[in-house]
């Protein structure tokens, strides 16, 4: 029974997922696919280069414990960030990392302003901000987690996170073709059979060293590939809007893109997290009054446009 109910919900799932994608949702930038089946986690002590600490499997798959790689790295992270709050919060720091570094399925939250961070809970919170493609367990639980995080936490977290400073771990490349994708859930890795594929037009990010990514250390790195061109008609677009097809960046984002008081900081930014918040901003997925800004300067977007626009936006220094 619980065989045929598995199936049946990845069936659910993957037909689901190819109707959004006729529907013109990037699905690639969505990614989730329930029939990967993760290995058992285990108790036994796992270690990683660049860290004297030792966790395991088990641990880094406990979303009430944020595994602290680099302790050395951060200040003293609140009881929220690290360990959650039984039963409906986890901890910040298992899914975001604990430096905020996040990874192409979430975002990233390392030196946001802090009253940005507090409004992006609040929307969530209050459906102003929504998530779309299919349902996926990550973004239920973090709905869960948000509506039962009390005003305190709120605030402790989003302190916390906004004094961490930025990392530069994602790599763009340019490339008509890519390492064959593998099994995966919510990101893509490299098959262990090695082997190539067409990129076509989408952003595919991949971690670096997936066991450290999913170890959840925060020093984890990245390479996007992203079609060729990219980059130079993302800069384009970025600096002078191309020709009306949107605004400059800068305008709101800093000369630098690195945020101008509360409007955040795009650069060095997970180019398949900026491809969501195109698509979500576009399409109704961010109705909060501060969203109206970003309303017009997305309406004429294609979905090449925002992996342009992406792809160079990541590759700048955070």
């Amino acid at each position: 029974m619980k065989l045929f109910l598995s199936t049946l919900l990845a069936t659910i799932v993957l037909t689901a997922t190819a109707a959004l994608a006729q529907n013109g949702l990037p699905t690639w930038a969505f990614l989730w696919d329930p029939t990967v089946k993760v290995p058992p986690a285990d108790d036994k002590p796992s270690q990683l280069a660049g860290s004297s600490a030792t966790f395991s499997w088990k641990q880094a798959r406990d979303l009430f414990f944020a595994p602290d790689w680099h302790p050395g790295d951060h200040p003293v992270m609140p009881e929220i960030v690290a360990n959650g709050r039984k039963p409906d919060v986890r901890a910040c720091g298992s899914c975001h990392r604990v430096e905020g570094t996040g990874g192409p399925e979430n975002a990233s939250l390392a030196g946001l302003p802090e009253s940005y961070l507090v409004q992006q809970l609040a929307d969530l919170k209050s459906g102003a901000r929504k998530m779309s493609g299919p349902e996926r367990p990550s973004t239920q639980l973090m709905m869960a987690s948000v509506k039962a995080m009390t005003d305190p936490e709120v605030h402790a977290a989003a302190e916390y996170f906004a004094a961490q400073k930025p990392r530069r771990i994602i790599k763009v490349v340019e490339s008509e073709s890519i390492p064959k994708t593998g099994p995966s859930r919510l990101f893509y890795v490299k098959s262990p059979e090695g082997g190539s594929e067409s990129l076509g037009s989408r952003i595919v990010e991949m971690p670096d060293d997936v066991d450290q990514f999913e170890l959840r250390d925060s020093r984890a790195t990245f390479t996007a590939y992203v079609p060729v061109g990219s980059l130079a008609r993302g800069e384009t677009l970025a600096k002078t809007g191309g020709s009306g097809t949107t605004v400059s960046c800068s305008v709101c984002h800093g000369p630098e893109l690195k945020g101008a008081g509360n409007i955040p900081a795009i650069a060095g930014r997970s180019p398949t997290y900026i491809v969501r918040q195109l698509y979500e901003f576009q399409n109704g997925g961010r109705v909060a009054s501060a969203s109206s800004l970003m309303k017009p300067t997305v309406e004429k977007l294609s979905q090449n446009d925002m992996i342009a626009l992406a792809a160079y936006v990541a590759s700048l220094s955070p």
